[in-house]
C-alpha cells in the first residue's frame, strides 16, 4: 500500500468518528454548569426568606429588583472579604437584588446552592451575565 492510500484510509476513519461525535447534540453551556431556571427560583426563594430574617420586613413587602445567572470571577461570588482566600477559577452562579424598604440587598450565589449576601461597596461585577 502507498502513502496516499494509507493517509486516505485514515481520513476517511476520521471522517466517520467525527459524523458519530457531531450527530448528538451537544448539551447547553447553563446545563454543563448546573445553570438552570430552577436553580435562579432556588436562590430566589433563599434570597428572599434571608431578606426577610435580616430585614424584618413581611415577604410581601419584599420587592425583586432583579436577578441573574453570571458567572463569578472565583469562589468569593463577587463579594469578597479583605485579606480572603478564594478559588481562582470561575464560578456560574446567580445574582438576586432584593428591594427591602429604602435599602437594596446584593444577594450572590453560586450553582452548587452557597448564598451569600454582599454588603454595599463590596461587590465585584460577574464577567458574565444573562438577564433572567
Amino acid at each position: 500500500m502507498n502513502h496516499s492510500a494509507a493517509h486516505r484510509r485514515i481520513l476517511v476513519a476520521c471522517g466517520v468518528l467525527l459524523a458519530g461525535c457531531v450527530a448528538a447534540d451537544p448539551p447547553s453551556a447553563d446545563t454543563v454548569a448546573g445553570i438552570t431556571a430552577d436553580g435562579l427560583q432556588s436562590a430566589m426563594a433563599a434570597a428572599f426568606a434571608d431578606a426577610e430574617r435580616q430585614t424584618g420586613i413581611a415577604r410581601a413587602d419584599l420587592k425583586l429588583q432583579s436577578a441573574e445567572i453570571v458567572t463569578w470571577p472565583d469562589g468569593s461570588l463577587g463579594c469578597p472579604r479583605p485579606g480572603g482566600m478564594y478559588t481562582q477559577s470561575l464560578v456560574p452562579g446567580y445574582r438576586i437584588r432584593i428591594q427591602a424598604g429604602d435599602k437594596v440587598l446584593d444577594y450572590h450565589a453560586s450553582a452548587r446552592g452557597q448564598q451569600v449576601l454582599c454588603p454595599p461597596g463590596r461587590a465585584v461585577e460577574p464577567i458574565v451575565g444573562e438577564a433572567m
